[in-house]
This record gives structure tokens, sequence and C-alpha cells, in this order.
């Protein structure tokens, strides 16, 4: 099997895998309570919450919001920071982003009478132009959402100069993560946001979704929440008993990420730097064989050539469907995905939400030659 459908999920290797089964192994209860198999509960969580910090660059884990994935933790975000929002504020959302990254804010805008303003792509490129933030952003603005990779067209948008943007505003900046964190290294602290989102399916865990911020600033956000449940930093975001099996996942997939070099040493956080560098290069090198091979072919039509991007490649293939092409290529044992994968907005600006969107194949630091190879003869 050629798994090529890591931007919907990726695989998760056998010591994530026996992670989880050894919670229930072992037998774990619901957390805080002062038996063993409740403290081991709550272990698992703080060792979560570090492992997260670790993996994005994040200086203190009592900042790690875990829940269900990206999405859920969004609406519950944009509910609780609309309560700052007044009638005549702004915020800024981009076409560029995930509808994860897009819905919750402008429904949550709609319901507080806030005006929602849009950045642009550029339909020729796939990038997303800083200059317009200039024009976008003023005194008014309280949030400004924007992704750190495109999730169908690879693009990593020039985020640090995009969040600076908002500061200089006094505006909050969202960060949606989810796709660019396991295509390299991330520093939170580069990138300039308040907020920064990752989900651990992405990058060979389970389905728990991760928000990073600085405890100071979540102790000044007041959740809907119930009366009963903790009311401390982070725990009153999150809602309801969690999988704690699962989050034994999520360390053990950071854990993996951490030793794909093998010559790497250090602290944790050093030995993640220096194999997601290496994934990087890894993923990097196969995408431009595969861009090269694809590009030269004229049946096929490529959208998006961001200059930074990750490995990710949208394409559709002459009197051809989408549907089409994914199910030819299944047939070759091939996983792609195809359509709008939640690229609500980029593909209506591309003119091709509405007549089934595109083949996306994106790579993962587990892609290999043969991968690319079979993936090319295929098409």
């Amino acid at each position: 099997m050629v798994w090529l459908d890591g931007a919907a999920g990726t695989q998760s290797p056998l010591s994530v895998i026996e992670a989880v089964a050894d919670v229930y192994r072992v037998g774990t209860s619901n957390g805080g309570g002062v038996f063993a198999s409740s403290r081991r509960a709550d272990d698992l969580t703080a060792s979560t919450r570090e492992a997260v910090a670790d993996l994005v660059g994040a200086a203190d884990p009592s900042g790690v919001v875990l829940g269900p994935n990206m999405t859920t933790l969004t609406y519950r975000f944009a509910q609780a920071l609309a309560q700052w929002w007044k009638p005549g504020d702004n915020i800024v959302v981009s076409e560029l982003d995930h509808d994860a990254n897009v819905r919750p804010w402008v429904q949550w805008a709609a319901a507080s009478n806030v005006e929602v303003r849009w950045a642009r792509v550029d339909v020729e490129t796939g990038e997303l132009p800083v200059e317009q933030y200039a024009e976008l952003l003023d005194e008014r603005t309280q949030l400004v959402a924007v992704t750190g990779a495109s999730n169908v067209l690879g693009t990593r948008p020039d985020v640090r100069a995009i969040t600076d943007a908002a500061h200089s505003v006094g505006a909050l900046a969202y960060v949606d993560g989810v796709h660019s964190t396991a295509h390299g290294v991330t520093d939170i602290g580069a990138l300039g946001s308040d907020f920064y989102l990752t989900s651990a399916y992405k990058w060979d865990g389970p389905h728990v979704g991760c928000l990073v911020a600085v405890p100071g600033l979540l102790g000044q956000i007041t959740p809907f929440k119930l009366d009963s449940s903790a009311d401390v930093v982070p725990d009153r975001f999150e809602w309801g008993t969690p999988s704690y099996a699962n989050y034994a996942g999520v360390t053990a997939a950071v854990d993996h990420l951490a030793g794909l070099n093998p010559s790497a040493t250090g602290s944790r956080r050093e030995r993640l730097v220096a194999s997601l560098t290496a994934a990087h290069e890894h993923e990097a090198a196969l995408l431009e064989r595969m861009l090269a091979s694809l590009g030269a072919d004229e049946r096929i039509t490529l959208y998006g050539r961001a200059k930074d991007r990750t490995a990710t490649v949208y394409f559709t293939v002459a009197d051809e469907s989408p549907d089409e092409t994914v199910t030819r290529l299944a047939a070759s044992d091939i996983n792609a995905w195809q359509g709008h994968n939640y690229a609500w907005e980029v593909t209506r600006a591309l003119g091709i939400r509405d007549s089934g969107g595109a083949v996306r194949v994106s790579l993962s630091h587990y892609t290999n030659d043969d991968d690319v190879d079979r993936l090319l003869a295929a098409v």
C-alpha cells in the first residue's frame, strides 16, 4: 500500500499502538482520584502536555489544552473569545485556511455583529500576500486567524509577518498548525502565535487535538463550562472525560518523531528539531522529483506553486474527474484524496470547488522513493 493520504491522517508506528494498548492492559480510571489507577490518568495527562510543548517549542506545558480535535477546540475558543467582541469590531480570516479556522470565527462574528474581513489568495501562485494585511487591520481588529500551511496547496504563508501585523493593532493571532506541524520544525515563539493548534493524528498519533498558548492568556479567557468542573488553566477548557489511552499515544508519537534521526542527541526538544529537520529535507527531495514529473506532463494541471510549501500536491488529470483518478489510483493500492478537503474557500477561489476539486497526494516522513515511483507510473 502506498500511503499518500497523510494530510487526512497518518499511520501510527507500533510504539504508539502499544502505548495505547498498554493503558487498557494495566487499567486506568478517571483522573483526580487518590488511588493508583486514577493517578496514572493524571500522569498521562501531564506527560502529554509536556510532549506537545516540546514538539512545538512551548515554554510552559500548562499552556497546552487537549481536546478531541482542532475543529472542536476552535469552536470552543471562538465561543469564549467572542465574549470580548463588540459591534463595530472586526476579525480577519484567510481564503487559504482549512474551514475549521474559518467557519467558527465567521459564525461567531455573525452572532456578535462583528465584521469579517478576508485575506485573499493569489490564485496563480497559491501564495497569501502579506501586504494586504496592512489594509485589512485597524484598531478595531480583535483576531487574525491564519494557517501554518495549506492542507491542499501546501503553501506556507509568512506567519510571523502576519502575527506581527496583528499584534501591531492589538489583535490576537490564532494559527492553525494542523497541516504544518508534521512537515518541519515548529517554534511557536518564532511564529508569534497567541494560539497554536495541532492534531496528533497528523503526526503518527491518535485523534487528539492540542491548543497551545501562554497560560497567562488562557487565564484571561472565561469559557462556557460546567459549574462543577475545574476552573484552573488549562483544565477549564477541557470538557468531559478524555481518552487517557489516546494521551499515551500522543506522547509515544512525539517520542517516535524525536527518534526519526538516529544520530540526534540531547533533550527531546533538541532531538525533535534534528529529526524534523531531516524529515523536511527528505520530503522536500521527494516533492521536487514528483513536481518535476507531473509538471512535465501537459495532461496534468497543478494547483499552487508557492516558494515555501509542504510536500503536498494538488492536481487534476485532463478528461478525468478527480473521483475517477483516485478510484484508478486505489486500484493500484495507492491512497490519495479528492475533492475540496475542507479547503472550502481556496477551492472556491480557484474555481474548482463545485466541479469536484482536485486530487491531493501528501507525502510523509515514511514516504519513500518507491512510493513516488508507483504514483508517477500510475498517473
